[in-house]
């Protein structure tokens, strides 16, 4: 029995927008995983190396083709401004981004926090490069493409290795390995099963589109620099002099905000502290989170430096930084 036989809606269009990373990635030889260069693989080649996408409604778009540590502003703007068109378009249901692994996390939050989609995006990338012995792209681009069209699919999503994460908690946990993502106390999603989604837990709930949230969109997609937030690590032996370099950089690029990933839960230790609240005193904003891989910070009473919502430290820089854009 056929979708609209059993009264489903057709899932309409699935978008492609591909950003590089090593799902597009070429190397010399097969049995090289780790020389090879990033985004050199073209969107229609990535789609055409996967057979099961054959016959699907697909669009595919190139945004970008970079290799995701360099991802910078311009990059999230164009694929933002693609994402809004295409998912405006009352024919596309859903989108699909190929990203590099090493970012991916930031742009999952980033397109979490300005977009709040209730079309479901999913976000995909690959540990090998496309021309690996058994490269791991075209599953996981097949994957990211079922989880997209899955009935009551939402929101922003991450498919790799037959896991599915939320792009709120979503990080990047190992450097070599298959399976490189996690989501820390809550686990994953749920997992692709032979093209099949089995979920564990529910969806999130989409947010409810506010004023609030159109102004950032606005200010983000109009912003030649995001607001410099820098990310400090607190460490035995540490000290402020980091800190205090930073607050001495000229007025034209001058610090907005810190992000301290303190140790266990949250704390900092006392030369690096002084010199976080000299940076308060002088209207820096210092938020806090750790430097662990699961858990979050707990707020104690007194609490000099403000916890930031149980966000690992690079999304916790880029929350504090779209906070501060839209004033």
């Amino acid at each position: 029995m056929d979708q609209a036989s059993r009264g489903i809606a057709e899932p309409g269009i699935t978008v492609v927008l591909a950003t590089g990373g090593t799902i597009a990635g070429r190397a010399a030889r097969p049995d090289d995983h780790v020389g090879y260069v990033a985004g050199e693989v073209a969107v229609a080649d990535l789609l055409d190396a996967v057979p099961g996408l054959r016959g699907l409604p697909l669009e595919g778009e190139q945004v970008a083709q970079i290799d995701s540590k360099d991802m910078s502003l311009p990059v999230w703007q164009a694929l933002v401004r693609r994402l809004v068109h295409h998912l405006a378009r009352a024919e596309v249901g859903s989108a699909v981004i190929t990203h590099g692994t090493d970012t991916l996390e930031e742009t999952a939050y980033l397109l979490d926090a300005l977009l709040q989609p209730t079309k479901p995006v999913v976000l995909t990338c690959a540990m090998r490069p496309a021309t690996a012995l058994m490269a791991d792209g075209p599953q996981n681009l097949s994957d990211a493409v079922a989880l997209a069209r899955h009935p009551g699919a939402c929101g922003v999503l991450l498919a790799c290795a037959g896991e599915v994460h939320t792009g709120l908690e979503v990080s990047k946990v190992h450097s070599y390995r298959l399976n490189a993502f996690d989501s820390g106390d809550v686990g994953a999603l749920g997992a692709m099963e032979a093209g099949r989604l089995r979920l564990f837990r529910a969806f999130p709930e989409p947010a409810r589109p506010t004023v609030a949230a159109a102004h950032r969109l606005e200010r983000f997609l109009s912003a030649s620099v995001l607001p410099r937030v820098a990310l400090i690590t607190s460490h035995a032996d540490a000290d402020g002099d980091l800190v205090r370099a930073l607050l001495a950089h000229p007025a034209e690029r001058s610090l907005r905000g810190l992000v301290v990933a303190g140790t266990g839960n949250g704390s900092v230790n006392q030369p690096l502290e002084s010199a976080l609240a000299e940076a308060q005193a002088r209207g820096v904003r210092v938020v806090r989170t750790t430097r662990c891989a699961r858990g979050r910070v707990l707020p104690r009473p007194g609490q000099a430096l403000p916890e930031i919502s149980g966000l690992s430290a690079v999304k916790a820089r880029l929350a504090l930084a779209l906070e501060l854009l839209a004033g």
